[in-house]
């Protein structure tokens, strides 16, 4: 069947371009993977890691000569978006075929997936995925097997297969749900040649599955489908009821709805973290109000979601808050009632997994959950790093475009309990997980870095990243910032990093910057206080202004980020470190330093200070003193470096040797250094360390602290 491109696409992207087709022309196994990324673009398609596509070659047996079909296929937990033939598994058609001659029965359903290595084309191939059946037992030489949410909508309507008829009439085909596996290949194989002429075909509560000859008429085939889905479901919006049956409240003003979810996810991350800490997220998409604001919202929310790929990464069903929109989140009586619906949600949660597991199924997993929804506000996301949270979050608004679809034009239906445990908990998705690297030290926390445009702040700002961390980057200086926040975002991911512009002298600009670092990762674990400037001037020429600045930026400056991170910490319960970079001059009177070494002298003594108040909170403080890390350093760029040079008799030139000479192990200091140091405080091993000073320093015996 040829498929012919519409004239306009109002519901998808038709993103092909001729040109790029046209250099790829002759290899079917480029133009397959520009196809699937070309899908995965379009998140109206499918989201995140959801999926499959495959195409079917001849090519030449390694072992024969002969030539034989070999089909490609999306390997287990890639992307199609981001698909390389890296990410793919290739396995002979015929062999997929002969696994009906071992196949003992659904019973044994799980078996089949090891001997989907012994049908391995390529031996360093991907891992097979447990659709590879269903794409390898249909005749077709590319297939696209995608989750968009019009036609997700249309399998987990409870009359799907009828308002799939009224769409499609005969040219699609209706497959029930059924867990993914060789039995649904053998059904999707069956109910093919029963209707040969099929464009496509639906799972119920699943997906979509369409083909072509080329790759190119299967992607106008799936968006062609797509969009014929998406222009029913708009025609029905508002027609039987009202979409949602009506809004129930209005949401707070925008800026209003920021404010109370900053305010209140700290608070929610410490609940989420009680078994494991997560890491958080915010949005207050207009899709997600229309849904949490309306009349249907709580009853929608406890059926649950349908597609599989939407279930594992939302759970069982959201949270839904019973407050009002502007309630005083900070307060004990909120917070008491939010504190009681966590916990009859963990109490839910385990009930469902006492009621639904088998002889053989994995332990109860963490009962609490990774969807909150705050109506008038928005919703919160919680997983083990930033990127989950965020498709997470991603998946919610998906369901919610399903259960808005199927509830325009019959009554939705989630998966059935037993079904959706056999999902989440299947030993096949137990194996995935017990393969997953082991998470790196500071996995699952947040890290806030002042002065981490360059410098010491940004080597230390890099050491939290490599080690795990989600890390706001935080300066007074725009250029340095972005440039910074480029770098971090090719080196380590959009979902790693975030950053925003802070005087550490202004206390509104600090809440603003815990504000942004609680909407993006739902709090902050580690502060490190490293924002600064140095002035070297005798006393006779010191001025006033010279004190105040220094003072206002070091000692006032690590105060007011203390004592609003400190208030973030608290609402999460979860502890926290504070490290404060101070200098070897807070220990050291050395010539010609009286503001600078009087403000490093009262940030230490800060640091035992609020180490000593701080330690019933499980809030470790500690002190990191470099000293002469010119490479690399902020500080040296300015009239700093001409103020040592002057004091000591030397040249600009001639300070690091000179530094280095002075030092026991005459060694020159550099900003890893120092980053290295901040991370062996947090790192893990000295979690029972606090109020202490690490000087990193090369020796210094003047500045040795006993």
């Amino acid at each position: 069947m040829k498929y012919t491109k519409k004239a306009e696409y109002k519901y998808v992207s038709y993103l092909w371009d001729d040109a790029k087709a046209k250099e790829l022309a002759g290899n079917e196994v480029d133009l397959f993977i520009y196809r699937s990324n070309m899908l995965g673009a379009d998140l109206r398609l499918t989201n995140y890691a959801g999926g499959n596509t495959s195409c079917k070659i001849e090519d030449k047996d390694p072992l024969t000569g002969k030539m034989a079909q070999v089909m490609w296929v999306k390997g287990s937990g890639g992307d199609i978006g981001t698909l390389k033939k890296a990410g793919c598994a290739s396995l002979y058609v015929e062999k997929l075929h002969s696994l009906k001659s071992v196949y003992k029965g659904i019973k044994f359903e799980d078996e089949m997936v090891e001997l989907f290595n012994y049908c391995l084309f390529n031996l360093k191939s991907a891992t097979p995925s447990i659709d590879t059946p269903l794409h390898g037992l249909l005749p077709f030489k590319h297939i696209d097997h995608l989750h968009p949410d019009a036609l997700i909508a249309i399998a987990a309507a409870k009359d799907g297969e009828k308002l799939m008829k009224e769409i499609w009439g005969d040219t699609m085909i209706w497959i029930p749900w059924q867990k993914p596996g060789f039995d649904l290949g053998l059904q999707l194989e069956e109910a093919q040649k029963k209707n040969p002429t099929a464009k496509g075909l639906i799972l119920g509560g699943h997906g979509l599955f369409t083909w072509g000859d080329t790759s190119y008429e299967s992607y106008i085939n799936t968006l062609n489908t797509i969009e014929e889905a998406s222009e029913f479901l708009a025609k029905h919006y508002g027609k039987k009821a009202p979409i949602f049956n009506g809004q129930k409240l209005k949401s707070l003003e925008p800026k209003a709805r920021k404010e109370q979810a900053s305010l209140l996810i700290p608070t929610l991350r410490g609940l989420a973290s009680s078994v494991n800490r997560m890491v958080g997220g915010f949005t207050d998409d207009e899709r997600v109000l229309e849904f949490i604001n309306s009349n249907d919202c709580v009853r929608l929310a406890k059926v649950g979601t349908s597609c599989p790929d939407h279930f594992l990464r939302t759970k069982i069903q959201p949270l839904v808050l019973n407050i009002a929109p502007d309630a005083d989140v900070d307060s004990a009586e909120v917070k008491a009632i939010i504190e009681k619906q966590f916990a009859d949600y963990r109490e839910m949660y385990t009930g469902y997994y006492n009621r639904c597991k088998h002889d053989n199924s994995p332990a109860l997993r963490d009962p609490n959950p990774v969807v909150i929804l705050f109506p008038g506000v928005g919703m919160f996301n919680f997983a083990k790093d930033r990127q989950t949270a965020r498709v997470s979050g991603e998946f919610y608004i998906n369901a919610i475009n399903v259960m808005k679809g199927a509830e325009a034009v019959s009554t939705y239906q989630g998966l059935p309990e037993q079904e959706a445990f056999d999902i989440e908990y299947w030993l096949l998705e137990e194996a995935k997980l017990q393969r997953m690297p082991k998470e790196k030290p500071l996995s699952r926390k947040v890290a806030l870095v002042t002065g981490s445009g360059g410098g010491i702040g940004k080597a230390i700002a890099k050491k939290m990243a490599e080690e795990g961390a989600c890390v706001m980057l935080t300066d007074l200086n725009p250029e340095w910032l972005k440039e910074a926040k480029d770098e971090f975002v090719k080196l380590f991911g959009k979902d790693v990093v975030s950053d925003t512009l802070l005087d550490v002298s202004k206390v509104d600009m600090i809440e603003e910057a815990y504000k942004k670092a609680s909407l993006v990762f739902g709090g902050v674990d580690i502060i490190v206080n490293c924002a600064g400037l140095a002035i070297s001037k005798p006393l006779e020429q010191t001025t006033i202004s010279d004190w105040d600045l220094l003072e206002n930026v070091l000692v006032k400056g690590q105060f007011m980020m203390s004592q609003s991170g400190v208030s973030v910490m608290r609402k999460q319960k979860l502890g926290g470190d504070i490290v404060n970079i101070a200098s070897k001059n807070g220990l050291f009177a050395g010539p010609n330093n009286i503001a600078y070494g009087t403000a490093k002298g009262a940030q230490i003594h800060m640091s035992r200070l609020l180490a000593a108040e701080l330690g019933k909170d499980k809030i470790r403080v500690n002190v990191v003193n470099p000293d002469a890390v010119i490479g690399g350093s902020k500080i040296w760029e300015g009239t700093w470096a001409e103020g040592r040079a002057k004091a000591y008799g030397i040249t600009v030139a001639e300070l690091p040797a000179f530094y280095a000479s002075r030092s026991l192990m005459n060694e020159i200091v550099y900003a890893e250094d120092i980053a290295n140091g901040v991370f062996a405080f947090v790192g893990g091993h000295l979690s029972k360390s606090t109020g202490n000073i690490m000087n990193v320093d090369g020796g210094v015996a003047a500045s040795f602290t006993r």
